[in-house]
């Protein structure tokens, strides 16, 4: 049902840091502490920076720590890295509830706010303001829920996010995402519906936009980019199918924008920002995606070697995924009641300059109507 119901809890100064585990395997018997961390992490620190974590006692090796840098590895020796506790980036910390029964909850994040840890990110996520929310509650009431994200958005997008409250919930919104995603490249209508949830989404991108309707098909895959271990999503023939539907709402030629809707049937990572841009219309304040679907840098082999006071590497200097700026807004959800398959139609109300004139119009004249 509807709610309107908000909460929160502030964020401490300092998270509790990280322990990241491993088990030294028959390939690397007989390295070094050094060695091991150096070559099997190096994209978490150079060599100085492993050093300087060995000599802050930050490593531990069966249990003991270890201080010196060449102590020898042997096959089945349990290692464990101890990173500092550390003060994340500025996040707000307040949630909007806009829908919620037993099985299933929708929230309207904020932009600013990362849904799940990773990265600078590990405490300040919405993960962590669901799982604080769930232990204010009874224990009884408590153990029976365990709130949590079936799908992502980027941390500079707005609008909701749908989190399941218990497993059966949970195994079927995520056979919801996975059912429509697989569907993706095959040949359908696209106004038809999309299976049992449909993504909308508001936007504004640079540039005007000619046709009133673009379908984009582009498929996206991944490649190296400095400050993201894993790799970049970009536009990319070798990647995976990706289908945008964008309808043109309101063009402004004086601030050469457009505002659109776009209906997403798959969720590919970054899929809209990679979409107009690969059409020429990256959002509006973008750091990241240039024209084309790509990184607005392309000199992607380089990598600073000064390391932070944890000994890890600075903050690139490049635009990262997370990073805020532009204007996208996750405002529709219409989809199957995991348990009931009553359809439940969810929005989340729009950011001003997602307006169009229209919208803001009405919005102003309701205001005064209430005054």
């Amino acid at each position: 049902m509807a709610s309107t119901k908000e909460f929160g809890v502030p964020w401490p100064e300092f998270n509790d840091g990280l322990s990241y585990h491993d088990v030294i395997r028959p390939s690397d018997d007989g390295l070094t502490v050094i060695e091991f961390y150096s070559t099997k992490y190096k994209s978490s620190a150079p060599l100085q920076g492993w050093l300087q974590r060995i000599e802050n006692e930050q490593i531990s090796v069966g249990g003991r720590v270890v201080t010196d840098p060449n102590t020898v590895l042997r096959v089945g020796s349990k290692l464990v890295y101890h990173r500092l506790p550390w003060k994340e980036p500025d996040a707000p910390h307040m949630i909007k509830v806009l829908y919620e029964d037993d099985d299933m909850i929708a929230l309207n994040k904020p932009s600013g706010l990362q849904v799940l840890p990773g990265g600078l990110f590990q405490k300040r996520t919405v993960l962590t303001q669901l799982q604080w929310e769930a232990n204010n509650k009874s224990t009884l009431e408590a153990r029976k829920t365990h709130p949590a994200p079936v799908h992502r958005l980027g941390r500079g997008t707005s609008g909701i996010l749908l989190c399941a409250k218990t497993k059966l919930a949970r195994a079927h919104l995520a056979s919801y995402f996975a059912d429509v995603t697989s569907h993706v490249g095959v040949k359908r209508d696209t106004d038809q519906g999309l299976g049992k949830i449909a993504k909308i989404y508001r936007a504004l991108v640079s540039g005007i936009i000619g046709n009133d309707k673009v379908t984009i098909n582009q498929p996206i895959g991944m490649e190296k980019y400095p400050g993201v271990a894993k790799g970049l999503y970009v536009a990319s023939q070798s990647g995976k199918p990706a289908l945008s539907v964008v309808d043109i709402l309101e063009r402004n030629i004086q601030e050469n924008s457009t505002l659109v809707q776009v209906k997403i049937q798959s969720g590919r990572p970054h899929q809209i920002r990679i979409h107009l841009s690969f059409i020429g219309h990256p959002l509006l304040g973008d750091p990241l995606y240039a024209v084309g679907g790509q990184p607005k840098c392309m000199d992607c082999d380089f990598m600073d070697e000064s390391f932070a006071e944890d000994g890890g590497y600075q903050r690139p200097t490049k635009p990262v995924p997370g990073d805020c700026g532009y204007y996208l807004h996750a405002h529709k959800l219409i989809l199957s009641h995991p348990i009931t398959n009553e359809i439940i139609d969810i929005i989340a109300p729009l950011p001003s300059i997602l307006m169009t004139a229209e919208e803001a119009k009405e919005i102003a004249v309701a205001q005064q109507t209430t005054a």
